[in-house]
């Protein structure tokens, strides 16, 4: 018997998702054309004997989280769960917090996917490497070139063994190729060490209180137990944790701009797994190129060009002549006729008058160096704006022949001429 946890996170997050996280939750964005955790849902109902899929976040259950859970559940025939938090907890203390309803059962092992990485997920293969030499903790690792590797948890392992002797989160300097990519297998024992952890952070906290410590009421709280920190560093070279190392797609969806890469990667792995989810050229349709996702309320015009990488959502129109590339488009949208969408995610609701033109800056990985990954800078360098992809946001409204480009547009907002880099407030 298998579990898996989908650790989601809260509101506090996901700043630089904004404005596109002040419609939906973060993990309910759609990356290739469903929620964002779906992908992650799909792959661990995949997996032989999943008993349950719990999620573990501090979001209010509103009504789209609601909704999503009980058509999953539907859709995958299996119980999905969402716990929340009394607070933010951290990576590991919502594990901690929840650990009887995870250990509810008692599984095997237990899945742990953070929600806002995009993969293949080869949780298979982890369940087999797991099974050959049980440890508690299993991590999937990737690469990463040396100046990337410092915006991730970098792993110094045993060649031979696998074992992971020496894990730092986020490092000054070089340290290792090897990065952390937040998709974990627990055994039942894994928690013992968060439970060490918990009643530490009791003791510290209690002797803060002891001292009158003045900052100790900004204490983050007992429960507030982070992985990457608190446990993987601390055990790292005892035999308790190991990697397993895949080759596969990997990329964190910190931002809007990575959500589009994500997009991109999952559009690709549609051709193996989701075929039905790619158009396809038809008669009288409009015309495909390469990898693109229209949901079957979108009305598009025969005219329109689309692709590669693009995601059309529910209920969008595609009026005659558009032009749309390395794009998300999102429910309920509106391109009238002639307009061109490159590189952009255009809001819920939003309107693209006739001959205006969306574009945005490509912020991918180099495709000279294989183990690119996306960057993580910051939106702004020397109090200017950097070249990324353009965002609407809801109900934004182009009118006809403006020009967008490298800007966000928060939402309602109505445009009557063209901007370049600016933030439209």
């Amino acid at each position: 018997m298998l579990k898996a946890v989908i650790l989601i996170g809260g509101p506090q997050k996901g700043t630089r998702f904004r404005p596109l996280s002040f419609e939906v939750p973060k993990p309910l964005f759609p990356v290739a054309g469903v929620p964002m955790i779906q992908h992650h849902i799909e792959a661990c109902a995949q997996v032989h004997g999943m008993q349950e899929i719990l999620l573990i976040g501090f979001y209010q259950p509103d009504e789209p989280l609601t909704r999503f859970l009980e058509a999953a559940q539907q859709e995958f025939n299996l119980p999905i769960r969402y716990l929340q938090e009394f607070a933010p907890l951290g990576t590991g203390g919502g594990l901690y917090h929840f650990r009887d309803q995870i250990l509810a059962g008692g599984p095997e092992a237990f899945f742990v996917l953070n929600a806002d990485v995009c993969s293949d997920f080869p949780l298979g293969a982890m369940l087999d490497a797991h099974r050959r030499e049980p440890h508690p903790f299993l991590l999937l690792g990737t690469t990463a070139n040396r100046t990337q590797s410092l915006n991730y948890g970098c792993i110094v392992e045993n060649p031979e063994t696998h074992e992971v002797l020496h894990y730092v989160e986020k490092p000054s300097t070089f340290v290792s190729d090897i990065i952390n990519c937040g998709i974990y297998l627990f055994s039942p024992e894994a928690l013992k060490p968060l439970r060490d952890v918990f009643q530490r952070n009791q003791q510290d906290q209690q002797l803060c209180l002891d001292l009158g410590d003045g900052s100790s009421g900004s204490w983050p709280g007992a429960g507030t137990i982070r992985l990457e920190q608190d446990v993987f560093t601390a055990l790292s070279g005892q035999g308790q944790i190991y990697v397993h190392l895949t080759d596969g797609i990997w990329s964190q969806i910190k931002s809007a701009g990575s959500a589009l890469y994500a997009s991109r990667l999952y559009l690709n792995r549609y051709q193996l797994t989701h075929p039905e989810r790619l158009a396809q050229l038809t008669p009288g349709g409009p015309c495909i190129r390469g990898n693109v996702f229209i949901h079957p309320t979108a009305k598009v015009a025969s005219s329109a060009v689309l692709g590669p990488n693009v995601s059309i959502g529910e209920g969008v129109t595609i009026g005659e002549g558009v032009r749309l590339r390395e794009s998300i488009v999102l429910h309920g949208a509106t391109l009238q006729e002639h307009t061109c969408v490159l590189h952009s995610i255009v809001g819920w609701g939003s309107t693209v008058g006739r001959w205006a033109r969306v574009e945005g800056t490509a912020n991918d990985p180099n495709p000279n160096d294989p183990r690119a990954r996306m960057d993580s800078e910051s939106l702004f360098r020397d109090g200017k704006l950097l070249p990324a992809i353009t965002i609407l946001g809801c109900r934004v409204r182009i009118p006809a022949e403006v020009l967008i480009l490298n800007s966000i547009v928060l939402p309602h907002k109505e445009l009557s001429r063209s901007f370049t880099n600016q933030i439209i407030l």
